[in-house]
């Protein structure tokens, strides 16, 4: 009897075809993630260096100030005023040290400045806090249009026809402004105004780093 035969109905198999570009393509990726991370690196690099190079100038003019010094202004920079005309923290506190440093008489007078327009003007309010808490009016001078630190510095210079203050603020910020100051050739000292531990001060000091680099950078330019 014969056999049958066996009829092989599976279709013959393809070769597998190679993709020869994937692996030019992945060691494209890999150099393009490489390139990225070290382009990252050096900005970082660069960022930190400058922020260094602003507050290791600065730092040793970041002390008490006593009438010995013979200064007669102090520059109070502004900041955020609350609806209804409170004060924020940090903006009470510069006023505090800046009213101290006036009854101690390190200084004779203060300069306000900061951002003077809209209902709740920051030198307005500065200006009611300090006669409210015992500074006379006519040792008080006021600046609306200090909208920047450069500014602040640059107009209180011109304005007021003086090249030596004592700059009120917080810590963190007078690294740049003693750098501005030195830029532009005024004498100062700073004294600090962080009285407290304020919150969302990460956030600030973050953002300090890239104002430094900006203000280094314009420096430079001028």
């Amino acid at each position: 009897m014969a056999k049958d035969k066996h009829i092989n109905l599976t279709k013959p198999s393809r070769p597998r075809r190679v993709n020869m570009l994937a692996p030019v393509y992945r060691r494209r990726i890999r150099i393009a993630l490489i390139t990225i991370v070290a382009l990252g690196i050096l900005l970082l690099t660069v960022l930190l260096s400058l922020n260094a190079t602003v507050i290791g100038s600065t730092r040793a003019r970041i002390r008490t100030v006593t009438p010995e010094d013979g200064y007669e202004y102090a520059l109070i920079l502004g900041a955020k005023v609350h609806v209804g005309g409170r004060l924020s923290d940090m903006l009470r506190d510069r006023m505090d040290v800046g009213i101290a440093l006036y009854f101690d008489d390190a200084v004779q007078k203060l300069i306000l400045s900061g951002d003077g327009s809209g209902e709740w003007s920051e030198t307005e309010y500065m200006k009611r806090y300090a006669i409210e808490n015992g500074v006379p009016e006519e040792d008080i001078l006021t600046d609306g249009e200090g909208y920047s630190t450069y500014e602040s510095l640059e107009r209180a210079k011109a304005l007021f026809h003086t090249d030596r203050l004592v700059i009120v603020t917080q810590k963190y910020h007078l690294y740049r402004a003693l750098y501005i100051a030195e830029d532009l050739e005024i004498t100062a000292h700073g004294a600090d105004a962080a009285l407290y531990t304020y919150a969302g001060q990460l956030y600030r000091e973050i953002r300090e780093i890239l104002a430094r680099v900006k203000d280094l950078t314009k420096c430079l330019i001028n």
